[in-house]
């Protein structure tokens, strides 16, 4: 049984892959843990399971779920405008060929869940960079977003999806609705209730240094090079800056409650609400912009177009994925820790084989 899946996670290593944790639940219960390599390559320790991970955009399932808790309450409607809570977006400017042109639409929130505000992923952009300057390296949560509507938009608020920084902006909208850090709400609302003790959206520097080794893969060379031990994931502007869309830490168990919280309804959310997040999202035009052919686009992950596939979920820029079936009752959560994986374009087959 898994045979498949084994000898998927087996190329893997031999992709170059130091290390790898999977687990696979079926109505709740482990029908498969499965891990190989080691979480430290230079000191040959096996991964054992207890690890600790940078999830990058794994992240962003949990910020869209701690969002719409906040839309069941009424806090907030997808449909009003970005401007409304953040009035910096009043009045966004659009890049074109022809030059930087004022917005005819709005950005609403429902654009931040979806990836089609118009905002890119250039974490170096002249206001990002001057944020930098300015807090002395802290970024807050809101102060990014409020930094952000400071960048002329690569399209119309709307037109197409862009994957981009949407997601941390839906971060600082959580903290601004909320009153309070975005990682304490998280914290609060979804790790403490589903019992996730070693999960956390701004971990400090002593934190960091739990966080299992992390590696980049050369894409050129194909060496596997270890990064710096408490490095800041890239995606991380600040030391306060809780990205929704990339500064999740956690380890695989963790992890599989929230996304079993998910597929059972009713622990973080109502039932018909996480329906409405699965539901297609991205228009027929904003679908041609979409890069995974058998997906479309939900409230904040992407989700199978009609066929055999049933699953939703979304990667990390380490290699971690998810995949939830509703259907089948099944849920996936397979985590690695290196950057430019090899095996990106393939870690998918770990649900579909």
């Amino acid at each position: 049984m898994f045979e498949k899946t084994k000898e998927m996670c087996q190329r893997f290593l031999d992709m170059g892959v130091p290390g790898f944790d999977l687990m696979v639940c079926n109505k709740g219960e482990c029908i498969l843990r499965h891990m190989g390599g080691y979480s430290d390559l230079e000191n040959k320790i096996p991964v054992k399971g207890d690890e600790i991970y940078n999830l990058f955009s794994c992240s962003k399932p949990i910020t869209a779920t701690a969002a719409m808790q906040l839309w069941e309450k009424g806090l907030f409607k997808l449909e009003d405008k970005l401007s409304d809570y953040f009035p910096e977006y009043e009045n966004m400017l659009v890049a074109t060929p022809d030059g930087v042109v004022p917005a005819t639409r709005p950005i609403l929130i429902r654009d931040l869940f979806q990836m089609t505000a118009g905002f890119s992923y250039n974490l170096h952009s002249p206001k990002l960079e001057q944020l930098r300057i300015d807090t002395n390296g802290k970024c807050p949560t809101r102060e990014v977003a409020r930094a952000l509507a400071g960048e002329p938009l690569c399209f119309e608020p709307g037109d197409q999806y862009l994957y981009s920084l949407c997601h941390d902006v839906l971060a600082a909208l959580v903290e601004h609705i909320a009153n309070e850090p975005f990682e304490q709400y998280v914290k609060t609302n979804i790790f403490d209730p589903l019992g996730m003790k070693n999960s956390d959206f701004l971990p400090d520097y002593e934190s960091r240094l739990k966080i299992a080794p992390l590696y980049k893969n050369d894409v050129e060379s194909g060496e596997i090079k270890l990064l710096p031990q408490g490095t800041t994931p890239v995606y991380r502007l600040g030391s306060e800056h809780a990205s929704g869309g990339a500064g999740c830490a956690s380890t695989v168990e963790d992890y599989m409650k929230f996304l079993e919280a998910l597929r059972n309804g009713e622990k973080l959310l109502k039932r018909t609400t996480i329906d409405l997040m699965l539901s297609t999202c991205l228009t027929e035009h904003q679908s041609r912009t979409f890069p995974q052919p058998d997906y479309n686009y939900g409230l904040g992950m992407r989700i199978a177009r009609e066929g055999w596939l049933k699953d939703f979920g979304w990667g990390g820029a380490a290699g971690a994925i998810l995949a939830v079936d509703p259907v089948r009752e099944l849920t996936l959560f397979y985590a690695q820790h290196l950057l430019s994986p090899p095996n990106s374009t393939l870690r998918l087959n770990l649900y579909t084989c």
